[in-house]
């Protein structure tokens, strides 16, 4: 009856998340347990099918194999719709806003600010549209992930187009000051 939750991609040895999940549980008195598997993009189709036998409660995927991931879903959200991958059976960014609701901010016509464009910012950005946001202000290092971001303003121009997407450059702290204060 142990509900089981794990992450999926390669590397994975590193992740502290079996250890603190575990953790959680115990402490917690819940009867679950999280692992880590060592899996590549060519063994996700495998992976799902172990996902479904085993009853799986939930768990992550992280590199390589979040854009597969998404791939073989059952069903997206509509924010991994547009990202086009999937960090959890449950994404981010629902999990971000649905806090700061527990915590009293609506974000529903409010303007934000989101530092970075990785995988778990993207998928942030994306919720806080979709949940109405005003305005997302994206602010990132002019790496590879910027690109990302200026991706995501596209489609989220065509998705949510009450929702005005900025991307600016992090080192760009006029810009940052101006976005915060506003």
């Amino acid at each position: 009856h142990t509900g089981l939750l794990a992450l999926f991609g390669t590397p994975v040895g590193h992740s502290g998340s079996p250890a603190m999940y575990n953790f959680s549980f115990q402490h917690d008195g819940l009867d679950y347990a999280y692992m880590a598997f060592d899996v590549n993009v060519e063994q996700m189709p495998a992976v799902f099918d172990s996902i479904r036998l085993f009853k799986m409660r939930g768990g992550n995927f992280t590199m390589p194999c979040k854009n597969i991931a998404a791939e073989l879903v059952d069903k997206l959200s509509p924010a991994a719709e547009i990202i086009g991958a999937c960090n959890v059976f449950v994404t981010d960014g629902v999990g971000f806003v649905k806090n700061l609701e527990v915590n009293g901010v609506d974000v529903k016509g409010k303007k934000t600010v989101v530092l970075g464009a990785g995988g778990a910012a993207t998928a942030i950005q994306v919720q806080l549209a979709l949940d109405g946001a005003s305005e997302v202000a994206i602010f990132n290092i002019d790496d590879e992930f910027y690109s990302r971001a200026e991706s995501t303003k596209e489609k989220l121009a065509a998705r949510c187009p009450e929702c005005k997407v900025t991307v600016e450059h992090l080192e760009d702290k006029e810009a940052l000051v101006a976005a915060v204060n506003n």
